[in-house]
């Protein structure tokens, strides 16, 4: 029996660039790309980066929206719908649905920091307190179980009431506010970084290129960021695709998803390492350079109180846009594979990721000594089994499954109906070879790198 319902789709273009590109822009934009582009070789890693979204993310994105428009069902479903309840094509569905909810429940403890430090913003915490204090501060929030709960499920209940009003009531509405008011606050942390002493130290930075930093590890790196960076793998983008009008341009929206991606990451790092440059301080990656360096930074210039509470705002937004996609896709299987209504499949699936994100609020303090994977607390054994692993599987599956198996003529007609049939040759060669096998790679050095070999052939012993 099938449960599938009416779909609904979203009222604009806009409103779908919008959620899409909100579902993108997440905290990995505000540290990690840059970061990461000034470590291996700055504007030589750039360019290095934007040929792998055209050639790895870009070729998957389209895929992930052609199936969601084409079968108008959630990521199970779709395959389900192509192949069958019995075909293996059922997995990267499966495993792209799981990996959202894993991410779900971690994230929305990751997002409640931010919240947190809003909060302390808004209350004039960092105004005048030394270096050590401030740097303290994140120490103390995660050792602090109770208090990473509360703000785990506050912001859990942002999600739910977003996600429960639906695709053009809640999703597109709630995008069409958020997105906005972060290209603001983003605008204003900009301008802010370009007028300081430090602008020209954090464009050099970022954009200097040298190739000498460029190794067949930073080839690697740029490639994993381009995938995991788009909400590729997940779920979201199948599920976003299937509320598409079968008029909308598939190129073109992925695109401008593409573009709003790179220039918000590009944004968020010069107007972060120009005032850290400013103040004479080196970047770190990570929570260390979000929660630590940053508010010591506010601290240290004038006007810094407000451009802390406009940072947090600016992360706590990002967050948001993330979540609610991921939690979407969760819900879109519920209602279209099992018949649940909306608010019922909400309800639930918000409350099981804020009770599975319970041991990673407790990670560093009260479960520090459980550890999962290897000598992995909670926390990063689940972020590394999402990120690294049921991710790029998903994206790999659906690589191979569209480039191989799905049949040529549906694939052009969903690129005719928006006008973009010209790009399916160059497009199908790149979803056929190029994209599984960068991929595929990449999956390898994760598992080496993550030591996941070595794990397995300790468990077999």
């Amino acid at each position: 029996m099938t449960y599938a319902t009416p779909r609904a789709l979203w009222a604009s273009r806009l409103g779908f660039i919008l959620a899409a590109a909100g579902s993108a822009v997440g905290l990995g934009n505000v540290w990690k790309f840059p970061y990461i582009a000034g470590e291996n070789g700055g504007g030589a890693f750039v360019l290095v980066y934007l040929a792998c979204i055209a050639i790895v993310g870009l070729p998957i994105m389209m895929a992930e929206l052609m199936i969601g428009r084409h079968t108008r069902r959630d990521a199970v479903g779709a395959f389900i719908h192509l192949e069958g309840k019995r075909s293996i094509w059922q997995t990267p569905g499966w495993v792209s649905v799981g990996a959202a909810f894993i991410i779900c429940s971690y994230y929305s403890v990751v997002a409640g920091w931010t919240l947190d430090y809003v909060y302390r913003a808004l209350i004039g915490s960092f105004a005048g307190q030394p270096a050590e204090a401030i740097e303290g501060m994140f120490s103390g929030l995660i050792a602090d179980g109770p208090r990473q709960l509360l703000w785990h499920f506050v912001f859990m209940c942002l999600c739910l009431g977003i996600v429960i009003g639906g695709v053009q009531k809640g999703i597109e509405r709630w995008s069409k506010i958020l997105m906005p008011v972060l290209f603001v606050l983003l605008a204003l942390l900009f301008m802010n970084g370009m007028l300081s002493k430090g602008a020209w130290d954090g464009i050099t930075f970022m954009f200097r290129p040298d190739f000498a930093k460029l190794t067949p590890g930073s080839v690697l790196e740029a490639m994993g960021h381009a995938f995991f960076t788009l909400s590729l793998g997940m779920a979201a983008m199948i599920t976003y695709g299937s509320y598409l009008s079968k008029q909308e341009d598939l190129l073109a929206a992925s695109l401008r998803v593409v573009i709003l991606d790179t220039v918000i990451a590009l944004m968020a790092g010069l107007a972060i390492f120009s005032v850290v440059f400013s103040v004479g301080m080196e970047p770190a990656a990570g929570p260390g350079l979000v929660f630590k360096t940053i508010p010591v930074v506010f601290s240290q210039i004038p006007g810094g109180t407000l451009l802390a509470i406009f940072f947090f705002l600016l992360l706590a937004f990002a967050a948001l846009t993330s979540n609610i996609s991921l939690l979407e896709s969760q819900v879109a299987y519920l209602i279209d594979e099992r018949g649940w209504s909306r608010p019922r499949a909400t309800t639930f699936l918000a409350g099981l990721a804020f009770v599975v994100g319970i041991p990673t609020s407790l990670s560093y303090n009260s479960l520090s000594e459980w550890k999962v994977i290897g000598d992995r607390v909670f926390f990063d054994s689940a972020d590394m089994l999402a990120s690294n692993y049921l991710l790029p599987i998903s994206g790999l599956f659906i690589s191979i499954y569209v480039g191989w198996f799905w049949s040529g003529t549906e694939e052009k007609e969903e690129l005719l109906a928006g006008g973009a049939g010209w790009v399916y040759p160059t497009w199908h060669f790149l979803i056929r070879y190029v994209s599984p096998l960068a991929v595929a790679v990449v999956l390898y050095f994760k598992a080496k790198e993550t030591g996941l070999f070595d794990w397995l052939l300790s468990l077999l012993q």
